[in-house]
């Protein structure tokens, strides 16, 4: 199948990728500057961080309970060809989102400029081929920038460690810069960590954690009531039961291995690469298996009909392409996240899995009209009763989910720069939370129970009917017609010699 091999390498690729990434500890290793307008920039990282008290003495600013930024090793190495560059300045400049106009300039109201132009330098605004930047009136003494001066005889340049506390809670963005073009083969090495006072996950990380323990709990009461369910009426288990235990066994893993990974994390500032694998992982199997156990429900199979006959190996086909393409989305979203930031890779990976879960949607609903018409023809009104609430519970899924999707795009279009970054964790927990609500309605209408096997197909003739029975709920058949007529025919002749006697 050229698709899934194409979709499987894909994954590979991401995968060596990311892992040579570090989590809250961003580490740079021979970065790259790229042209930003008229400067050369590298991003060093963006995060949510929340607010630290003061601390006088800037030594102990790497205790447990503050917040800051603090750069270590970090050098800047130049080529052989651009060593005759004898002056300048490489830049590291940190700030707060809300200060970003601090950072560049333009003349005469004309295209903004990072480092300064002839124009500017002729009104005296700065000093032509530095970076532009000046004071923020809303947060006294940012933007921090921090100069790294080259000259010809030197080709690595350190920059002196130090540590920014930060006291201001906000959406911090961090970057190296240069004007000068002759220095567009330099690289960066080194590393920054980026610390919030309750531990290293990024901000818009950290209300996750407790969410995911939360969830754990939410998964293992479920688990709790289904599994003493199970004990009780094993002998009357139906095989979407058993399905549906493997789901919530899924989940429990999925929602454990979460929290155990954000709980590393925050510790020690480093993701678990492992542990965010099996999660995604786990993840990605539970909402695949999901899908596939709703579509074949909603095709009847164990309750219309015994199996799905030539829809088997699409229905795979289906489920194995949604598992590819949502375990890729998942690891480069999740396996070495470093900033608070979603880029342009995001939204065309998640492209794919809409499009698959529109299908599923599709695929779904139809199955379903087609074996709600099957038990209503065929009088099974117990299977009728709850296939009725089960698309009730689908439907109001699927219309609370084309909100929130709404709703999200929304959220991400007017969030251009992350500044609504305290509230971002909501969008991942909603979907989770929409989920288990959707398996805790599947629990409840097909818990264990001595009267399981009844909802089970049977051959026995018993809920079955002829195929001229079934006709005869929509119309007449041709041969209880004729019988009726016969019927008629002989009452009236039957008439007719009672009227004779009477005349004799």
């Amino acid at each position: 199948m050229p698709l899934l091999d194409s979709l499987t390498a894909i994954s590979l690729l991401l995968l060596v990728r990311v892992l040579c990434i570090q989590a809250s500890v961003h580490s740079y290793a021979g970065e790259k500057f790229s042209r930003k307008g008229n400067a050369f920039v590298v991003h060093g990282g963006s995060e949510g961080i929340y607010y630290s008290h003061p601390n006088l003495n800037e030594s102990s600013a790497s205790s447990n309970g503050d917040a800051y930024i603090r750069f270590e090793k970090i050098t800047f190495q130049r080529t052989e060809e651009s060593s005759n560059i004898s002056t300048g300045f490489i830049y590291a400049i940190l700030f707060e989102v809300d200060d970003r106009e601090t950072i560049g300039g333009s003349a005469y109201g004309g295209q903004r400029a990072i480092c300064c132009t002839s124009d500017l330098a002729k009104l005296g605004a700065c000093k032509e081929g530095e970076v532009i930047h000046r004071l923020s009136t809303r947060n006294p003494g940012w933007p921090e920038v921090f100069y790294v001066p080259f000259d010809s005889t030197e080709k690595t340049f350190i920059m002196q460690p130090r540590s920014v506390q930060i006291t201001r809670t906000g959406m911090y963005n961090l970057y190296f810069m240069h004007c000068e073009p002759q220095l567009v083969d330099m690289v960066v090495q080194g590393k920054t960590i980026w610390k919030n006072p309750s531990g290293y996950l990024p901000g818009r990380m950290a209300p996750l954690l407790n969410f995911y323990g939360f969830m754990s709990l939410a998964f293992l009461l479920l688990g709790i009531f289904w599994f003493s369910q199970y004990a009780r009426f094993w002998k009357e288990v139906l095989q979407l039961q058993n399905c549906i235990t493997l789901v919530i066994t899924l989940g429990m893993f999925e929602m454990a291995l979460w929290y155990f990974d954000y709980a590393e994390f925050n510790e020690s500032g480093v993701r678990p690469t492992g542990i965010t694998i099996w999660a995604v992982t786990f993840g990605t199997v539970k909402r695949t298996v999901s899908r596939l156990i709703i579509l074949t429900v909603s095709m009847g199979y164990g309750v219309v009909r015994p199996t799905l006959g030539g829809l088997t190996s699409k229905v795979v086909m289906l489920g194995a392409t949604f598992f590819v393409a949502s375990e890729v989305l998942e690891l480069v979203e999740h396996v070495g996240a470093v900033s608070d930031l979603s880029g342009k890779a995001m939204l065309f990976l998640s492209l794919p899995v809409a499009v698959l879960d529109a299908f599923f949607v599709l695929w779904i609903f139809t199955s379903l009209s087609s074996t709600l018409n099957k038990l209503q023809a065929k009088r099974m009104m117990g299977k009728l009763d709850i296939y009725r609430k089960f698309t009730n519970a689908l439907a109001v899924a699927v219309i609370v989910s084309v909100g929130w999707i709404c709703y999200e795009l929304y959220f991400k279009s007017t969030d251009i720069y992350n500044e609504q970054w305290q509230n971002a964790w909501i969008i991942p927990a909603f979907w989770h939370v929409l989920s288990f609500s959707l398996l805790c309605v599947i629990c409840a209408l097909w818990a264990p129970s001595q009267n399981s096997m009844r909802y089970a197909y049977s051959d026995d003739g018993s809920e079955e009917f002829d195929k001229e029975d079934s006709l005869m709920l929509i119309k007449p058949s041709p041969v209880a017609t004729k019988e009726v007529s016969e019927m008629r025919s002989a009452l009236q002749s039957e008439d007719g010699d009672l009227e004779e006697d009477k005349t004799e």
